[in-house]
């Protein structure tokens, strides 16, 4: 009767290990730099190698750098990749507000044999950005008044809201979606 119980025990941890991995990989795509939309099962490794790998429907494993590609969605998420650093979109528009998820800084990235370290972008994980004609701008507590009135000028209403924020970055989100708004 105990040999049948640690079998059973055995059978349950193991399916509960597997599950547990399973639920580490979601559907998504991932663009790559010559714009290319590769679809597939992507086990997101970003917070921890700034990178994910993707299963492709072939079957095929490969893992992506953010240098290696422009854009991933997973699980519905939506990420933008600048200097090999991860974004997480949280708006979009004429100006898009992002949160960083990943730190690329001193990961090599080889150009044939030669390894070059990347210096990845200003600011961690978790910080805030405004990103608009190609440019990143860190959003911290000095100078986030200063850009968001300067972005957000000429849209009194997303300049009134980013006003009465008090400094709460991820509401920031309102204001900016306000002035997308206006610009549409």
């Amino acid at each position: 009767m105990k040999k049948i119980l640690a079998i059973l025990l055995m059978a349950l941890s193991c399916g509960l290990v597997n599950a547990q991995v399973a639920n580490d990989n979601h559907f998504g795509s991932i663009t790559l730099t010559d714009g290319t939309v590769i679809t597939g099962e992507i086990k997101n490794s970003i917070r921890k190698n700034a990178a994910v790998s993707l299963v492709d429907n072939t079957g095929k494993k490969k893992i992506f750098s953010g240098n290696d590609i422009t854009a991933a969605t997973i699980n519905n998420v939506n990420y933008l990749c600048i200097k090999g650093d991860f974004f997480k979109t949280i708006c979009t528009g004429k100006l898009c507000f992002l949160q960083k998820e990943s730190d690329a800084s001193g990961k090599p990235i080889y150009n044939g044999a030669e390894a070059v370290f990347a210096n990845g972008t200003e600011g961690k994980i978790g910080d805030f950005y405004l990103y608009s004609n190609q440019t990143l701008k860190h959003l911290n507590k000095k100078t986030a008044n200063q850009i968001i009135e300067a972005e957000l000028a000429g849209c009194t209403a997303a300049v009134d809201k980013a006003r009465q924020l008090n400094g709460d970055m991820a509401a920031l989100a309102e204001a900016i979606t306000i002035y997308n708004n206006s610009k549409n």
